[in-house]
């Protein structure tokens, strides 16, 4: 649902309103551009927890689901969410609250934000060592059954669901799917034109594509590193992706990455390409939906693309950091997982017994054990505009 913004909405209780017009017009665009969601409003005289997250729009669904249940559970705060779609153009979240905390500002409503177990080194990297409250896992009591572990910093974030990206294929034209990488980039040189990916840049299934058909040829823990000096063994990888180009999608006779994840899967639906990677839980989704033909099945390859899990931290610069605590305890409650799970097939972090089993069946072929972890830090976004170089200007 959507809200009118307020001045209180972007800054609550800031205490900086004579920070540089620049400044101050960037965090005023997080208003005009994100989404609002709550069950109920800050006039009931209860602290305003506000939560930021960005994304697609299964993700808005999800915490729009989780905020009105975690508000109808409680009587002491109320949940607000600030929401940023991806692909509009707007700023990204990462660079709003970066911005704000270079910026000096305090007692803002950064309270709690969500970020891909990936990124968390780039948060700390640009935004310092105090970016995030060190969490005091006494005030999450629900942690005790939380079953994964974040990718990066487990003293700094909590993962709250999981997530990867897997192979989408049509299964009326693709009987026997690719077993292993090396299998499946024979099956693109084989099968011209029918496979996609979309630029890593717009979206984490093509760059979970791009980011293990290069890093496949390096050593596995160059794959949860940020050191600059893995971008000296990029080149083989680099050969492989030229060398698949000729090969992907095509549109009046020339080569396309299509843009945002679901860029390629409209291209699968409308049976356009017979394979693309996919991030599981969109795919599950709109499969359960019906967007997705019947004849569209996953799985996952050897080695597999990456995923990691989706982590909460609590900003240092936010303003209700009890408020931020009563969230994160309540997104490790079976309820607020089998939202997760039923609104966007969101992998649980807790104990699978402890959720609707009807709902787990639509996630029960994936092999969870098997998920491979990517996080590169700020590598990741050099790399990304690597591609935009050597790959995305080639015809």
């Amino acid at each position: 649902m959507m809200k009118n913004c307020k001045i209180v909405s972007c800054g609550k209780k800031t205490a900086v309103m004579a920070l540089a017009v620049s400044v101050g017009a960037m965090l005023m665009t997080g208003c005009s551009t994100s989404a609002s969601a709550s069950g109920s409003t800050a006039s009931a005289g209860k602290p305003v927890v506000t939560v930021w997250a960005g994304g697609s729009d299964n993700v808005r669904v999800q915490f729009e689901k989780q905020i009105q249940q975690f508000n109808a559970s409680q009587d002491q705060y109320t949940a607000e969410l600030q929401f940023i779609t991806s692909g509009t153009g707007a700023q990204g979240l990462f660079e709003r609250v970066v911005a704000a905390k270079k910026a000096g500002q305090t007692d803002t409503d950064y309270d709690v934000i969500e970020l891909g177990g990936d990124e968390v080194t780039k948060y700390v990297d640009e935004g310092g060592e105090d970016f995030f409250v060190p969490l005091d896992k006494s005030k999450i009591p629900n942690i005790d059954t939380l079953q994964v572990e974040s990718t990066f910093r487990n003293d700094l974030v909590m993962p709250y669901r999981g997530t990867t990206v897997v192979l989408a294929y049509n299964s009326e034209t693709v009987e026997n799917p690719p077993e292993t990488a090396e299998e499946l980039y024979q099956w693109i040189k084989e099968h011209p034109g029918r496979f996609a990916y979309n630029t890593p840049s717009s979206g984490g299934a093509g760059g979970s594509f791009v980011t293990t058909s290069i890093y496949n040829f390096m050593d596995e823990s160059a794959l949860t590193s940020s050191d600059p000096a893995n971008k000296e063994q990029w080149g083989q990888g680099f050969e492989l992706l030229k060398e698949l180009h000729p090969y992907m999608y095509k549109s009046s006779g020339k080569v396309v990455y299509p843009n945002k994840n679901q860029g390629t899967l409209d291209l699968l639906a409308n049976k356009e390409v017979d394979m693309i990677p996919a991030w599981a839980d969109m795919a599950i989704t709109q499969m359960k939906q019906g967007t997705l033909p019947e004849s569209i099945k996953i799985t996952q390859i050897d080695p597999s693309f990456t995923g990691s899990p989706v982590v909460l931290g609590i900003p240092s610069i936010g303003s209700d950091q009890d408020g931020a605590y009563a969230f994160l305890n309540y997104m490790l409650t079976p309820e607020a997982q089998n939202i997760a799970l039923d609104s966007m097939a969101a992998i649980p972090v807790i104990d699978f017994g402890l959720l609707d089993q009807e709902l787990t069946k639509t996630i029960e072929d994936l092999k969870i054990e098997e998920f491979r972890i990517g996080s590169l830090g700020n590598l990741g976004t050099e790399l990304y505009e690597e591609w935009d170089s050597q790959i995305g200007t080639l015809e």
